[in-house]
């Protein structure tokens, strides 16, 4: 309540001695495990584990665990988080877990606190390799054992956080999770992809999990009448009424006949469809429509439908939520953007060629997005000729011809020569080496073979050696210079925005999606929490203003190290080139600035490029300052 001393309790390990302390900062100096993250990660280059400070309370999607430091793979500050984690989490008594240090060999980090006792900690040294082969193998394997070696310790449930071969072999590996029940583990994963942490956790940490739990309960803050009133007060409607209206596209939308990201995404897409390593931008709105309509709607989308939306097979990620997005066929989670990039993008259209190169992927611990970026580029390649097969470790080129495309066959095809690659790219000595990230491969493959080569592989670039595959939408916002990307940061609309307004809505994006990770809130739920929340901080810690501010404060000194750099290659910069021709051309929008923006591409591409990047670059520069003019 206002007037109460409120702090923010972390419990910093030193994985390379295993000694460990509780630091606890004001709230009001930090709020969360995102400015706390920044802090300690240019302090002592740790990887903060946290909470919001609305875990265990009653608003829904206050349960996010939230992962923050410096990305092996983006080379910047980066921030992921994990749906329902932080539930369980909240059990310890603490807001975050900061490591620091490096174990000698590869561990285990139990975590557990019963009732009102001190912390148990331990750290048990393990052989990754050997875990990763048995039970379900990979990532799944180091939460079955470590639910094995620790869970009779637990009066409640743990949960245990987990990192796989691809965390040893390149740098970005993801972290994954999955509730467990009754002393079981569900099928129902949640994943801190992107960013690598997964790959930081094990390379920088030497941790390959952590299984963490516990009975203590800390003082909500309100009883459920009371944010009730709030709910009242703000929307005219009860909390579970403006939240169910909230996650609408989440759970089922009777409008499109079909929930989840995977579902609406792909029942409005039309003729944005993605397919084909990108290649479908330079084909006509016909020609994609008619992809959209053969193998998206009549096919892909429609065994969606009927194995998963009509079946029910939905549930949350741990906590309990009325959105229930994790849309499941059994033991395989169908999420839009990784059945993208290892789906139409590398010429899959099939749910049961998906599902097998999507397991495979999450069995491995990779950042799965990324990952299927990176797959449909080197098909690309060898489709082209412009790599031959043997050179990558395989013995295969993709069916890539639309003419006599089989959508069953050919898409079971190019999903055993993804996990062909895949196989490489996770042993030494394969014919993928991605430890240091596929952006460095890329160019080396360049100076071989190239430039057309590195031309193919779409990418945003951060310092050196930096890369993310973007997310999979058609529009300029995802292509933007932001400090972080690969996340939500920015404006993924379909409308033209001229590209120094652009900057500036990305700004005013990142403020608030910094608001929601802060404080470990979802995004599904963002229709309510982005306009509710600074209420809730004045209700409760008497703070509106300064958390506020500490959010722009955060944001400048996250944008203060922004080091982006130029689409690199050729087809990131047709993917901004061909959505401004598409919105004139298909969309019929007449805008000056638009046909300006066309005429000027059109004359030279490369110089209009630039001027576009860096004027999304100057409206961004504009917003994110700690004392904007």
């Amino acid at each position: 309540m206002p007037g109460k001393k409120h702090e923010l309790k972390v419990l910093v390990i030193d994985a390379a001695t295993g000694f460990y302390r509780i630091q606890r900062y004001r709230v009001g100096d930090f709020f969360g495990p995102v400015d706390l993250g920044i802090h300690l990660a240019f302090k002592h280059n740790a990887l903060t584990i946290g909470a919001g400070l609305l875990a265990g309370s009653v608003f829904p999607g206050s349960n996010r665990l939230v992962f923050a430091g410096i990305s092996p793979c983006w080379h910047g500050f980066y921030i992921s988080s994990m749906g329902g984690a932080a539930l369980v989490f909240d059990n310890l008594g603490i807001n975050c877990l900061s490591l620091i240090g490096k174990s000698q060999r590869p561990s285990i980090l139990y975590l557990n606190r019963n009732h009102g006792e001190e912390i148990e900690v331990e750290m048990v040294e393990v052989i990754p390799e050997q875990i990763w082969e048995t039970g379900r193998k990979g990532v799944y394997a180091v939460m079955e054992h470590a639910i094995g070696m620790f869970g009779s310790r637990y009066e409640k449930d743990p949960r245990v956080l987990a990192a796989g071969p691809a965390s040893c072999y390149t740098d970005f590996g993801a972290i994954g999770s999955a509730p467990v029940k009754k002393g079981t583990l569900t099928h129902v994963d949640t994943w801190a992809g992107r960013g690598g942490f997964g790959s930081k956790l094990l390379q920088e940490h030497g941790i390959v999990g952590i299984i963490y739990g516990g009975t203590h309960i800390d003082e909500d803050f309100l009883d459920r009448s009371v944010a009730e009133q709030w709910f009242q007060d703000k929307f005219n409607q009860r909390m579970v009424a403006k939240d169910m209206e909230a996650t609408t596209k989440y759970r089922f939308d009777p409008k499109f006949n079909t929930g989840g990201t995977f579902g609406i995404n792909y029942a409005t897409m039309d003729g944005d469809i993605l397919a084909f390593n990108y290649r479908t931008i330079y084909w006509s709105q016909e020609a994609r429509k008619e992809l959209h309509e053969r193998f998206i709607l009549n096919h892909y989308l429609k065994q969606f439908n009927e194995e998963t939306i009509q079946k029910k097979q939905q549930h949350n990620c741990g906590e309990p939520c009325v959105a229930v997005c994790k849309k499941m066929n059994g033991q395989y989670k169908k999420d839009y953007e990784p059945y993208q990039t290892m789906g139409p993008l590398c010429g899959i259209f099939d749910q049961r060629a998906a599902e097998q190169l999507n397991q495979r992927a999450d069995e491995l611990g990779f950042d799965a997005i990324s990952l299927g970026g990176i797959l449909a580029w080197l098909m690309d390649c060898l489709s082209h000729g412009l790599i031959k097969p043997a050179e990558l470790g395989v013995d295969q080129v993709p069916n890539w011809k639309m003419k006599n495309f089989d959508v069953v066959k050919d898409s079971m095809h190019n999903a055993e020569l993804g996990l062909a690659l895949i196989d490489q790219m996770i042993q030494s000595g394969g014919k993928i080496p991605l430890r240091f990230g596929a952006r460095k491969f890329a160019r080396r493959l360049a100076r071989e073979k190239g430039k057309e080569v590195l031309d193919r592989f779409v990418y945003n670039a951060f310092a050196r050696q930096g890369w993310m595959v973007p997310n999979q939408y058609w529009t300029p916002g995802a292509y933007s210079p932001m400090a972080i990307m690969g996340k939500y940061y920015m404006n993924y609309g379909r409308n033209f925005i001229p590209p120094r307004e652009l900057g500036r809505e990305n700004a005013r994006r990142m403020l608030k999606e910094l608001m929601l990770d802060n404080l470990g809130i979802c995004r599904f739920h963002r229709a309510w929490a982005e306009s509710l929340i600074p209420d809730i901080m004045e209700n409760i810690f008497g703070c509106r203003e300064s958390f506020l501010n500490s959010i722009n404060l955060t944001a400048s000194r996250i944008t203060s190290r922004n080091a982006s750099v130029f689409w690199e290659s050729g087809r990131s910069r047709d993917m901004v080139s061909t959505f401004l021709n598409n919105k004139k051309t298909v969309d019929g929008d007449t805008n000056d600035e638009l046909n300006q923006w066309i005429n000027h591409f059109e004359k030279d591409e490369y110089f209009a490029a630039y001027e576009f990047w860096y004027e999304i670059h100057k409206g961004i520069h504009e917003m994110l300052q700690e004392f904007p003019a």
